[in-house]
């Protein structure tokens, strides 16, 4: 006599699924075990490399944190040459070797506003944009000096416009920037420089609402007079 099936229960339908799972699981572990320890080997390579590459670059950011530390009583004292190329008979390597050895960190990206600057102050602007153009740090106020060098660079080629556009693009990085009424001063000059009289009387009166007591406020009256 055949016995009727019995109905089973939703705790015991749940239950049953469970258990397929877990026996699917350990098909699919035993069937693919040596897959799974390949890959979980990739994953332990891999997370070992990204530690490694971490620490390596806080490492070489200190190392060049010092190095930018010695260079800078040179840069302070004007000595842009000896800066850039470091100080024979000295432990000072230079803001160029500096940049090449430890580019990429977080100092070693300060440096190559520096070296730009030393490149600009020698004359040597066609040097000294690549590396205004190359700064890929995350500071604000760096990205800042980066495009108000980018700005000089246009304005000594007499492409005002471009400069404009740059030392405004500057001047919007950060509201605690130092820098901004003078980023926001030269951009109206060159404004001035394209015949866009507007532009520049905008930024020239921001100047004076915004930042009535900066060394800047103090050129702006005279550029207003041309505007009138």
């Amino acid at each position: 006599m055949i016995r009727k099936k019995k109905k089973l229960s939703k705790k015991e339908i749940k239950q049953d699924k469970l258990v397929e799972f877990f026996y699917n699981i350990e098909n699919y572990f035993e069937k693919y075990k040596n897959k799974v320890f390949t890959y979980a080997a990739v994953v332990v390579v891999a997370a070992a490399a990204v530690y490694f590459y971490l620490n390596q670059k806080s490492a070489n950011n200190e190392k060049a944190s010092l190095e930018l530390s010695r260079v800078m009583t040179l840069f302070g004292q004007g000595a842009y040459l000896e800066a850039i190329e470091g100080k024979q008979g000295s432990n000072i390597i230079g803001l160029k070797r500096i940049v090449e050895e430890y580019g990429g960190t977080q100092n070693g990206e300060t440096a190559k506003i520096y070296l730009a600057d030393c490149y600009a102050y020698l004359g040597n602007y066609d040097e000294a944009i690549k590396y205004y153009e190359d700064y890929s740090g995350s500071l604000d106020y760096l990205k800042a000096a980066a495009l108000a060098g980018q700005a000089g660079y246009y304005a000594s080629k007499e492409n005002y416009e471009k400069a404009a556009n740059l030392y405004l693009e500057a001047s919007k990085l950060s509201n605690l920037n130092s820098q901004n009424p003078d980023y926001l001063l030269n951009a109206g000059i060159n404004y001035l420089k394209t015949g866009d009289k507007d532009e520049a009387k905008i930024l020239f009166n921001k100047i004076k609402e915004d930042f009535n007591t900066s060394l800047a406020n103090r050129e702006v009256d005279k550029y207003l007079a041309l505007i009138q």
